[in-house]
């Protein structure tokens, strides 16, 4: 059996090297503790948890300009959707976060777009199968056969469409890599607010009332008729890393948000919102050397946090050795 060490540093290194090389490739098995993650790769914590961490101000706020601040106004108060352009890593996904949080919206729905993706499997999803089996199980009457609404499934689009006092925010993530058609296919239920569930709208009237899952494990909701209707339409985010243009009438139903690259007065604002604004001193001439390397849509700002981050760790490279382990070009080869 393999002696398992219990280790704070190591002989024959210094304890600020030690302390960051969790892992030696010397085949020494040790249980190291291992160190705090960056404030954005945190998982297991509920919005409540998170809004009453240890840190004494544990919100990050949302770094943008006020033109674009109000772009994301006019969408609210006009119920239209959000289209967000721009390179990667300039934020375009977290505004859906930073919404939901601002507006105390609750989780937001996000629908992360591929090439096979489909307006009917955000909308809702029926297990046919799954309820053939059971209701063959319970032919004999011993047990009776679960409702339909325990088949159903709601999709993130469906579950923002479900009515609520207080609308979701519906995160529709890079639609640019999906369907050439399925900008198109949303225009109605965009326009509309509604949409059909015909597996329950084929019920008997007196059958026509069922619950039906929803989306991320949240409460079963009662659909009425087979139609979800929502009585105020959800704050919808699209993202869109301009691969391809969209159709002319899908344009004229969103707002459009490009967010432009942030410039050094904003990184050392990000950096400040994430870290502590007492870090940004000790990772000034990470910020240069970024500036110095980064060509539009190349370099991506989480790159620049992640170097931040290994440097206030402990970790004992110049500026370039740390960009080097963390930096790639975007649009490079893998």
């Amino acid at each position: 059996m393999t002696a398992v060490e219990h280790l704070d540093g190591e002989d024959g290194e210094d304890g600020e090297s030690a302390g960051w090389r969790l892992f030696r490739g010397d085949g020494r098995v040790r249980r190291v503790a291992l160190p705090k993650p960056p404030p954005w790769r945190r998982f297991g914590l509920d919005d409540t948890e998170e809004r009453c961490a240890a840190s004494p101000d544990p919100y990050r706020p949302y770094l943008i300009d006020q033109p674009q601040i109000d772009v994301v106004n006019a969408a609210l108060h006009l119920r239209r959707p959000l289209l967000v352009t721009g390179h990667p890593g300039t934020g375009k996904s977290s505004l859906a976060y930073a919404i939901a949080r601002e507006m105390d919206l609750g989780r937001v729905l996000r629908w992360p777009v591929n090439s096979r993706s489909t307006l009917a499997e955000a909308l809702y999803q029926y297990d046919a199968v799954g309820r053939l089996r059971e209701t063959g199980l319970g032919h004999d009457g011993a047990t009776p056969p679960p409702d339909i609404g325990h088949f159903v499934r709601l999709g993130p689009l469906g579950t923002a469409l479900l009515p609520r006092d207080r609308p979701r925010v519906l995160l529709v993530d890079e639609l640019d890599k999906g369907d050439i058609d399925l900008p198109n296919d949303l225009l109605t239920v965009f326009e509309e607010g509604e949409f059909e569930i015909p597996e329950l709208s084929r019920l008997p009237a007196g059958q026509n009332r069922t619950l039906v899952h929803t989306a991320h494990g949240t409460e079963p909701h009662e659909v009425v008729g087979g139609f979800v209707r929502c009585r105020e339409f959800p704050v919808v985010v699209i993202t869109s890393n301009g691969e391809r243009e969209f159709p002319p009438a899908f344009l004229r139903r969103c707002l459009r948000l490009d967010l432009p690259d942030p410039d050094e007065r904003r990184l050392r604002a990000i950096v400040a919102a994430h870290l502590g604004p007492e870090t940004v001193p000790r990772v000034d001439d990470l910020i240069r050397t970024f500036l110095a390397r980064r060509a539009p849509g190349e370099l991506a700002t989480d790159q620049l946090l992640n170097a931040a981050h290994l440097r206030l760790g402990g970790v004992d490279l110049d500026a370039q050795g740390l960009l080097e382990a963390v930096l790639h070009q975007l649009g490079g080869a893998v």
